[in-house]
């Protein structure tokens, strides 16, 4: 899987307004998983929005952000779209859809103008937005007895919260088995810490496994 830094995106939609000379812009951003989910965050702010003059858009989708789109949506070419979709770009986004509706308040703002709104809309927005980095993760199981299962929660909830690590699924059967997700390099002093408390009796096993995880900044 690759080793190369992967793409941000966001947890949560985020809707902002922004006033610049008597021009409404009301930005929507949201999390997507596809370029059909983005297209259907378009076409619901559209609906919402009917009655706006322009309803301009970004997305950035794919692991790597590889998939691109803009519309200006009836402004003029390059003062909308491509703008906003380079605020996505250099946030490190993907998997991320925005869209600016207009108002039109009666002054033209110009080319320069319009670039700086649409951009400035985008990129406040995403200022109120809760990050996910993206990060390959290697697959991690403790299995621990019964009675000690409320321990091993206590200190994988604490340990995957300062390590860049998730806490997956826990399961209860013959004994607690807990899921971690960690970075390749935190596995050895999870194994260590897991030791510790347990006195050696439990292991922090790796499986083997890598995946692709959201781990909130």
């Amino acid at each position: 899987m690759t080793s190369h830094p992967l793409p941000a995106t966001i947890a949560a939609p985020v809707e902002h307004e922004l006033v610049i000379r008597k021009s409404r812009f009301l930005t929507s951003v949201a999390p997507v998983d596809s370029p059909e989910g983005a297209d259907a965050v378009i076409a619901a702010v559209k609906k919402r929005y009917w009655d706006a003059r322009h309803n301009c858009s970004a997305q950035m989708t794919g692991l790597h952000g590889e998939r691109a789109r803009s519309s200006d949506d009836g402004e003029p070419s390059g003062t909308a779209g491509i703008p906003m979709l380079e605020v996505l770009r250099r946030r490190g986004l993907t998997d991320v859809v925005a869209v600016v509706t207009r108002y039109f308040g009666g002054i033209k703002l110009g080319a320069g103008g319009l670039v700086r709104a649409y951009s400035s809309a985008v990129s406040e927005a995403l200022d109120l937005a809760a990050l996910l980095d993206r990060r390959v993760l290697d697959q991690v199981r403790v299995t621990a007895p019964h009675a000690d299962a409320g321990r091993f929660d206590h200190m994988l909830r604490d340990w995957t919260a300062r390590s860049g690590a998730v806490l997956g699924e826990t399961t209860y059967a013959g004994s607690a088995e807990f899921e971690v997700w960690a970075p390749a390099a935190a596995v050895p002093v999870l194994q260590a810490e897991v030791a510790a408390l347990s006195a050696g009796a439990v292991a922090a096993v790796g499986t083997g496994v890598q995946r692709v995880v959201d781990v909130p900044r």
